[in-house]
């Protein structure tokens, strides 16, 4: 639940009710010798039924944002995993658009020649982003979690939304893939909105 409930003090008194500014006016001179004791009841009970009503409404939008926050995390896990799916063969298809931009040039290399292992080495290891895919599917799984916690959850969801930002940004920066780098917009769009929602959880 994202609302929390609200409860009336048990210690809280007609006498010092009454006495708050506002609280009890009637457009008309209210009588001074006016009995607090006799007010109280039908006060208290006005009270109680707003605050019901408040809190009935509280509940209610804390279960639509978290079920629309559930539904953008599912779309941010789809991406994730398109991402996932499509990175291990980044390496390969570097090394294909490598040998063909050599062929275009009508340059011939040995396959074996360490300089070019050693190139094909070198963008593998920076273009490798297994670390930032696993911190990601674990802040995801978190904010999962908490999405159906019974406490305030608004500044750790926020936090976590920061967190992710990080890595997706990173997975933007080494992935070295034109279809990856759409991905990451569109996991970043998708991220926006829910850190924008998740300024309305308590």
């Amino acid at each position: 639940e994202t609302a929390a409930v609200l409860k009336l003090p048990d210690d809280l008194s007609a006498a010092s009710l009454l006495a708050l500014p506002n609280v009890f006016e009637n457009g008309e001179t209210v009588d001074a010798r006016c009995d607090a004791d006799t007010v109280w009841p039908v006060l208290e009970k006005a009270l109680r039924a707003a605050l019901r009503d408040l809190v009935k409404m509280r509940n209610v939008e804390g279960a639509t944002l978290s079920a629309d926050l559930d539904k953008r995390l599912s779309r941010l896990a789809a991406c994730r995993a398109r991402i996932g799916k499509r990175a291990p063969g980044v390496p390969a298809r570097h090394k294909r658009a490598l040998l063909a931009r050599l062929s275009a040039s009508g340059l011939t290399i040995d396959l074996a020649d360490p300089s070019f292992q050693r190139e094909l080495l070198i963008f593998a290891d920076r273009s490798d982003i297994s670390e930032e895919l696993v911190r990601l599917e674990s802040h995801m799984d978190q904010f999962a979690t908490l999405l159906v916690a019974k406490k305030p959850v608004g500044r750790t969801l926020d936090f976590i939304c920061q967190e992710m930002f990080r890595e997706v940004n990173t997975i933007g920066s080494k992935a070295n893939d034109g279809r990856i780098s759409t991905w990451v917009i569109q996991f970043k769009a998708d991220l926006e909105a829910i850190r924008e929602q998740v300024q309305n959880v308590e």
